[in-house]
């Protein structure tokens, strides 16, 4: 027989609005109350009309994610957090994927903005200002920091900090370092810190510039390091770094004989690169979590002063590191 919120609130010791609550109103019950009344729907098998909930709340129960490239693990990881968070709240999520194109995220907002109760957009590509403004709906960014919006970031600046400083330990005082897509955020905060963290420990940082973030911008930051007199590359990402550890490979330059490398977000291809990649650790699934948080936090209070979260980074040392080769 199938379970009703009077056979969940009955386990549960509380009335049939507050599991309507607990199910419909972030905020409107405490976290404990929450939580008993998920756990006694978990064990009943019960499960909310999803039509019927939107009919009494105005809502939806789905949230939208906007990410730059699914086939990068780093976003597939993000959305896989959202879905955790998400699904403790028995909310759907959408997913748009934009191809790197900045363009398109303004489409995809759009498009989502109509079947969604609100969005999570991550590393988005366009400049803040490009966005549509009249969406009347929220929105929780992902490493990106603007005035009045709400976000969850990461510390971009001290994880990288901490990749130079352990370089220089290791005699690297030429470090090259390839740059991300044009208008990253992630990537600006990455950028200042390394020109700072140079000047303090008297390295000479050689910028390659932007390049894309794939296996091919990967491939030409090497060439692009490889006329430098660098001996280290850090690059914007896990997957630049590999791409220019084959591009290393292809043209005679041992990994870290020749040039040590340093990736950036510790995504499961960090590991299974050969040698394993030391990389900055990124929280990719609590990044996603945090959001989903936020996002609720947002709809249960559309006036409240915005939050932006930051998450701690860390340099994971592994195996493409080691001190320059003595000539």
């Amino acid at each position: 027989m199938t379970s009703t919120s009077r056979d969940v609130a009955r386990a549960a010791g509380v009335s049939v609005a507050t599991v309507s609550r607990a199910f419909s109103e972030a905020g409107a019950v405490s976290d404990s109350t929450r939580r008993k009344v998920l756990t006694e729907a978990r064990r009943l098998g019960y499960s909310p009309n999803p039509a019927a909930r939107r009919l009494i709340t105005g809502r939806s129960g789905n949230i939208g994610i906007i990410v730059p490239d699914l086939a990068n693990p780093f976003f597939a990881d993000i959305i896989k957090g959202v879905q955790r968070r998400a699904r403790e709240g028995r909310q759907a999520i959408l997913v748009a994927d934009t191809d790197e194109q900045a363009r398109l995220e303004g489409d995809a907002l759009r498009s989502l903005a109509r079947q969604v109760d609100g969005i999570i957009l991550a590393s988005p590509r366009s400049a803040i200002e490009d966005l549509p403004g009249d969406l009347n709906i929220p929105i929780v960014l992902i490493h990106r920091q603007a005035p009045g919006w709400w976000s969850v970031t990461a510390d971009f600046a001290e994880g990288v900090r901490q990749a130079l400083v352990n370089l220089r330990a290791l005699g690297h005082d030429h470090v090259a370092y390839a740059g991300g897509p044009h208008l990253s955020w992630s990537g600006g905060m990455r950028t200042e810190s390394l020109r700072t963290c140079a000047a303090e420990l008297g390295v000479h940082l050689y910028e390659l510039g932007s390049v894309a973030p794939t296996i091919d911008g990967g491939l030409a930051a090497a060439d692009l390091a490889l006329a430098t007199p660098a001996t280290a590359l850090i690059a914007y990402n896990d997957v630049v770094a590999l791409g220019a550890m084959r591009r290393f490979g292809a043209r005679g330059v041992d990994v870290p004989g020749g040039m040590s490398v340093v990736g950036c977000d510790n995504t499961m291809l960090s590991q299974l690169a050969v040698p394993s990649l030391t990389t900055v650790d990124v929280p990719r699934f609590e990044a996603g979590e945090a959001a989903v948080a936020l996002l609720d936090r947002y709809l249960a209070d559309a006036d409240a002063e915005p939050i932006e979260q930051v998450l701690a980074t860390a340099l994971v040392i592994r195996g493409t590191t080691a001190p320059p080769r003595q000539t």
